[in-house]
């Protein structure tokens, strides 16, 4: 088998390369190949992965390449996560919309928007590509905003397409620690869209343990729900993904953004880095630097978001294999393996009767051999439903208008979102994005 990291110099690539050579065995992996545009970063990171698999002692081949047509030649899985425009383009989403006052978080509202406007026409390209040299490859991607970006591939008519998100999952991580008892004997029901979903239901053997976890304050205050009141929570009756802190926080998210953006945050951490990286005796040393660079940047996640003067404080303890995790389930599902069952981004099929068929949603899936399929939700709860269908049709508008070109068409999808609602805020958010990331848009309408 041969994985292609799209996106394989980025900092997180060596954690996705460690948790699959822990898998090389079970799923025949031969070969990852990390491709990347930026040689420095991508050179980085095959000294760090190839270093890994010496510790591992499999016989998985790393190999490096910065031309996507010999990353994806061959390939029978292919994971995206990139980041068209860089750091320096995310810091552009969030200042933008920090100075209209809107947040400019990179996967929710404008900077969501911002994101999906480089990513989307980056991973068509690399999909249209895949249907030439690895027609019968899955892609399983993980560029943000995943959910739309995996909305506009499978627009696009590309089938053999899943997006992950490693918050998806959070409720079946936690309440199995709660419970001490095994992930995967955790049935979760799942449903909503990508950052933007809840979790109705936890069942061990039959019984439902999520009211007992809700009510419990050290469940709430020891998993990343302690970003909202206690009160939200129980008054949901759900387990919440901690992307909804942005809706049902909104002004304390802006005002917590007003300093260093998250993106600042990112580059100043990267730069300290990189030339450590460099500079380190041998490849075990670079790892051992890496890793503590990996430990800062995840205790820092959503810092700003509190109760009562405790932050998120990090989300390495719900995330178990992150991303990673989320991704070699699939793989090893998909290739003969034990049948999972996983939160995924997948076009709807009547699993949320109130949402399109072609609608792409997050939902618990079933996932083996003969592929992916979700499972039935029936209706969404009213509390819930007003959220996820205007984000939905926000999505929806935003897919069209990428395509299109149509920059009428964008303001209209900014006015749709909840944080935004505005036609004298949409309007200078889309021209201020399509200038600024001019050189990934092209020319617009």
């Amino acid at each position: 088998m041969k994985l292609a990291l799209i996106g394989g110099g980025g900092v997180r690539a060596p954690l996705f390369v460690q948790a699959a050579l822990r898998r090389a065995g079970r799923i025949g992996l031969d070969e990852i190949c990390l491709m990347d545009v930026d040689a420095r970063q991508l050179e980085l990171a095959g000294t760090l992965c190839q270093e890994l698999a010496r510790r591992e002692g499999v016989a998985t081949r790393i190999t490096t390449a910065t031309d996507a047509a010999t990353a994806l030649g061959g390939a029978d899985y292919v994971i995206t996560t990139i980041r068209p425009g860089g750091t320096d383009g995310r810091i552009a989403d969030e200042r933008i919309a920090l100075d209209i006052g809107v947040l400019g978080q990179e996967t929710t509202g404008a900077g969501g928007f911002a994101m999906a406007l480089r990513s989307i026409p980056a991973i068509l390209d690399y999909a249209r590509l895949m249907a030439d040299l690895c027609p019968d490859a899955w892609l399983i991607n993980f560029t943000n905003p995943a959910g739309l970006v995996t909305q506009a591939l499978r627009d696009e008519g590309f089938e053999r397409v899943v997006g992950i998100c490693d918050s998806a999952n959070g409720a079946q991580r936690a309440v199995a620690r709660w419970a001490g008892v095994p992930d995967e004997t955790v049935i979760t029901e799942l449903f909503g869209l990508n950052h933007l979903s809840f979790t109705r239901s936890a069942t061990v053997d039959g019984r439902d343990l999520l009211p007992d976890a809700l009510a419990d304050d050290d469940f709430l205050d020891g998993s990343v729900q302690r970003v909202f009141e206690h009160e939200v929570v129980r008054r949901h009756g759900m387990w919440l993904n901690e992307y909804l802190y942005y809706f049902y926080y909104a002004e304390k998210a802006v005002a917590a953004a007003s300093g260093a953006s998250r993106g600042e945050e990112i580059k100043a951490m990267n730069a300290r880095l990189l030339p450590r990286l460099e500079a380190a005796n041998d490849a075990g040393a670079a790892l051992d630097l890496y890793f503590d660079y990996e430990r800062e940047r995840s205790g820092s996640y959503m810092r700003g978001a509190s109760q009562n003067g405790a932050g998120a404080n990090g989300h390495s303890a719900d995330d178990g294999e992150g991303y990673a995790g989320v991704a070699l389930d699939v793989i090893e599902a998909l290739s003969g393996g034990k049948r999972v069952r996983t939160g995924l981004n997948v076009p709807n099929a009547g699993a949320i009767e109130d949402l399109r068929d072609e609608d792409v949603v997050e939902v618990s899936c079933h996932v083996d051999a003969c592929g992916i399929q979700p499972v039935h939700f029936g209706p969404m709860p009213e509390r819930q439903s007003y959220l996820v269908k205007s984000v939905k049709n926000y999505e929806r508008l935003t897919v069209e208008a990428i395509r299109r070109r149509d920059r009428l068409l964008a303001v209209d999808a900014l006015v749709a979102h909840p944080l935004v609602l505005s036609y004298s805020r949409a309007r200078p958010l889309v021209d201020g994005y399509l200038e600024a990331h001019a050189a990934y848009t092209g020319e617009w309408a």
